[in-house]
């Protein structure tokens, strides 16, 4: 039930909404009352038909970003639709092991499709009026800060209606050819909100429950005329497609990056609400102290040179960017405060999915065993109860409580956690189920010293130098090491399947044992719903006629339709990516260490399962993981998606139980 306060709030923005109510596009109203509604195209197709064409024949410039009335004059944002992204068959038999060498795939059909489901991830829905962000760090920086889109970027105006047109996008696919080909459900892998934020949470489940979308805050300005900014009815995911929820680190930590209450000095929790916006130090420069660990510490956020962060004007039609600057002023800028924007807790943003109109009541936590601690949000679940399948859902982020100082984007495993997996993995293996890990983070992938590879400990550093001479003691329950080691002990799991990164990567992790490659398994990552390439992902799983799996996996562009906010989204996606270039196909190195001698410390590489050379100041790229590849569309100058059918081989005990019960 709404407060007094939300009523009122709710019935001012719908007046305004009712007040000015013209639009372009193919927007529509709702029932006649005035809220409009944005129809996605009636073209619906997968990359694997065609794929977005733009030239990336731009200069990078991180300066252009913010000045998005330049985006049309300069040829920022023009898009096309070119030729279709190939589905590569991955057997990787002959020398990565994850299928028997010689390995050919059966011209005979499937036996039976046993699983089609989506996922979606990295969504980041953004208040952009909250007084509390990080915009400015991408003005003031350009060499360590300018090429963080996920500190600003103008498509922070339509988070929401970006993952509207991804729902519906979702549903076409779900009926087409009068659901031919349906979905068994979705799942969201992490970082729903960009911030931790209540109402940045509840946009998010309630465009997916096809509520009414007040995508504004504050003294909502701009929300009878701004696009971005107009109430509007969400499509909502069709009421027969059941959703999961995966904890990502945005969840849970303040801009993904530090617990809330880590050091109350810092007033992080009191900036949600407060009207002062907030000044905070350039703490993603590393040349500031001379050290490196000063990039990553939680207390230098208030160390040295203060600047106002800034928000976005809803009132402008661009976005522009107000509030920044050299701190302190006297008075500070300010903004209307929003109770809405509070900070929540962990267990308090899983108490939202109960709070839903679609299912299943909870989106998996109503499946977390009662007897774990609060907050644990770790649960599996059978997505056909007659299909062997079990989908594993893993929170792999590190805790609030872990007494780091460094940014909090690692992978990471408590002791709890840990145990649960090993017991998750071998009632699978004994209950004959094929198995999924659903986590946000992906493994195996991260150079090491970033800040999102799995967790080794904070970084201790030389007094005085510029890189760290060792690491503290991790809090980690699990290596890296130790942990692939583990999940290959069993043949029934299939793929770690991840967002985090904001990648469309597949990675093979092959068997140790020759002789059984059924040992290796598939990790998939899927890219960021809010960035470029804004996609989400399909798997439909077959049995093959050899007995065997095969993991087909395709990129979906969300079919936005001309002249809606959605459209204008994509255009400043590709902007930012024409602008930043970032490199979104990346294959790091599998360094040996982390520094040149004399400084050269040994770290647990980035992939323990793969030969190790170089450093990571001196990449040799001999060592490049050969299971990382990238798709090439004809025609197509820029792709930054990945379409496969992954081989995978069933051990002689699964394949004996799937023939006995009649598969």
């Amino acid at each position: 039930m709404k407060s007094f306060f939300e009523y009122k709030k709710f019935c001012l923005i719908f007046i305004m909404g009712m007040l000015v109510f013209s639009l372009s596009g193919c927007s529509s109203s709702d029932g006649g009352n005035g809220i409009q509604s944005y129809p996605i195209s009636s073209d619906v197709q997968k990359t694997d038909e065609r794929m977005l064409s733009f030239s990336m024949s731009f200069v990078p410039d991180t300066n252009r970003l913010s000045q998005v009335s330049t985006y049309d004059s300069l040829g920022y944002g023009s898009w096309t639709f070119g030729a279709a992204l190939p589905v590569m068959p991955r057997t990787d038999s002959a020398t990565f092991g994850i299928m028997p060498a010689g390995y050919v795939v059966p011209a005979l059909p499937p036996r039976a499709k046993l699983l089609n489901f989506f996922a979606i991830t990295d969504i980041h829905i953004t208040d952009k009026e909250a007084p509390n962000q990080m915009i400015y760090l991408q003005q003031l920086n350009p060499t360590w800060s300018g090429t963080n889109t996920s500190i600003y970027s103008p498509v922070m105006m339509y988070t929401t209606h970006v993952l509207d047109a991804a729902i519906q996008t979702a549903n076409a696919l779900h009926n087409k050819d009068n659901k031919a080909n349906p979905f068994d459900f979705g799942i969201s892998l992490g970082d729903t909100c960009n911030n931790t934020s209540y109402n940045e949470l509840r946009w998010y489940i309630d465009v997916i429950d096809g509520k009414v979308i007040t995508p504004s805050s504050g003294d909502h300005l701009g929300a009878g005329a701004i696009d971005y900014q107009k109430p509007y009815k969400a499509a909502g995911l069709d009421k027969t497609i059941p959703w999961y929820q995966t904890l990502g680190n945005h969840d849970h930590f303040y801009i993904g990056s530090f617990p809330v209450d880590a050091n109350p000095a810092l007033g992080i929790r009191d900036s949600y609400l407060s009207r002062n916006v907030w000044a905070v130090a350039d703490f993603l420069d590393p040349t500031i102290a001379g050290t490196f660990p000063v990039m990553f510490n939680l207390d230098n956020m208030k160390t040295g040179t203060l600047y106002y962060q800034g928000l976005i004007d809803g009132s402008t039609p661009l976005g522009n960017i107000i509030h920044t600057g050299l701190a302190p002023q006297n008075p500070p800028p300010t903004v209307a405060a929003d109770p809405d924007r509070r900070s929540l807790l962990r267990t308090e943003w899983i108490s939202q999915f109960f709070n839903t109109t679609t299912t299943p009541v909870g989106h998996g936590f109503n499946l977390v065993n009662p007897v774990q601690q609060s907050g644990f949000a770790c649960y599996s679940f059978l997505p056909k109860s007659n299909i062997p399948i079990k989908v594993i859902v893993l929170d792999d982020t590190q805790r609030e409580d872990d007494g780091s100082k460094d940014i909090h984007g690692h992978g990471y495993l408590d002791a709890n956690r840990w145990a649960w997996l090993k017991a998750e993995l071998a009632a699978g293996q004994a209950n004959n189920q094929l198995m999924i890990i659903a986590a946000h983070i992906p493994i195996a992938v991260v150079k090491i010293g970033d800040e999102t590879e799995w967790w080794l400990g904070d970084r201790v550093a030389v007094p005085g130098s510029w890189w760290e001479s060792s690491i503290s003691t991790p809090d980690n329950a699990v290596t890296l090491a130790g942990l692939i080691t583990e999940l290959q002990k069993y043949p029934n799991l299939l793929m770690w399947i991840a967002g985090h990164r904001h990648f469309n990567t597949v990675k093979a992790f092959a068997s140790t044992d020759a002789a059984h490659p059924e040992y290796g398994f598939w990790q998939v990552e899927t890219s960021s719903l809010r960035d470029f390439p804004q996609q989400f992902r399909t798997f439909e799983i077959y049995l093959n006629s050899d007995y065997t799996i095969a993991i087909k996996t395709i990129n979906v562009d969300p079919a936005v339709a001309a002249g809606t906010p959605a459209a204008t989204s994509r255009k400043y996606a590709i902007a930012a990516q024409q602008i930043v270039q970032n490199n979104l196909r990346l294959n790091n190195p599998n360094a040996a260490s982390i520094g040149t001698a004399p400084v050269d410390i040994l770290l647990p590489s980035m992939d323990p399962t793969r030969p190790q050379g170089g450093t990571l100041l001196v990449p040799n790229y001999t060592y490049t993981d050969p299971t990382i590849i990238y798709g090439v569309a004809p025609g197509v100058p820029y792709t930054a998606s990945y379409n496969a059918t992954l081989y995978k081989k069933l051990s002689a005990d699964m394949v004996t139980w799937l023939q006995t019960h009649g598969f």
